[in-house]
């Protein structure tokens, strides 16, 4: 078995399924460096995700992240949370699956519900009908080969079957 395989590990899936969260254990757990693509967006623009929706759309917020998706790709070693919408590109997604191990995270509409209401941040997209969107992308996230339900699971056994997911296929 590869454990040393230095592919980028990448964390997607629809807001409130754990992504930030996950990732972040998951790159503690490797000894790996972590990487949020809203947060690293946020940091290279210098505005929030919000701000940038709110000034300048979201056609020109998915434009930044198609540069994001393509110059991670570029990159090794790392483990990186997309944003919801980011592998909804059918170019950005494989762009990642070639670069990369991809895990679609998964959860329960009425746990998405609770995360959600529970969740601070600021999200665009959250204002409308998220249930709707989360119908309109479930193809795209049906797309990625390596699905994890977090539906009542801990954080460390979402981590921990990940990591067991990428170890079988590294072999």
């Amino acid at each position: 078995m590869d454990i040393a395989n230095d592919r980028n590990i990448i964390i997607t899936g629809f807001m409130g399924t754990g992504k930030s969260t996950i990732g972040k254990l998951l790159a503690e757990k490797l000894g790996r460096p972590f990487m949020d693509t809203d947060e690293e967006i946020e940091r290279r623009v210098g505005m929030t995700i919000p701000e940038i929706f709110q000034r300048d759309g979201e056609a020109r917020f998915r434009h930044i992240e198609r540069r994001m998706c393509r110059f991670l790709a570029a990159q090794n070693g790392y483990v990186i949370s997309t944003g919801g919408g980011m592998l909804v590109d059918e170019s950005n997604r494989d762009v990642m699956l070639a670069s990369g191990f991809v895990v679609c995270l998964n959860a329960a509409p009425e746990v998405i519900a609770e995360r959600l209401k529970a969740d601070k941040a600021e999200r665009p997209l959250l204002k409308g009908d998220w249930r709707g969107l989360l119908d309109k992308r479930r193809d795209a996230y049906a797309a990625i080969p390596h699905q994890v339900d977090t539906t009542g699971k801990t954080p460390d056994a979402i981590t921990d079957e990940i990591i067991q997911l990428w170890q079988t296929v590294s072999v």
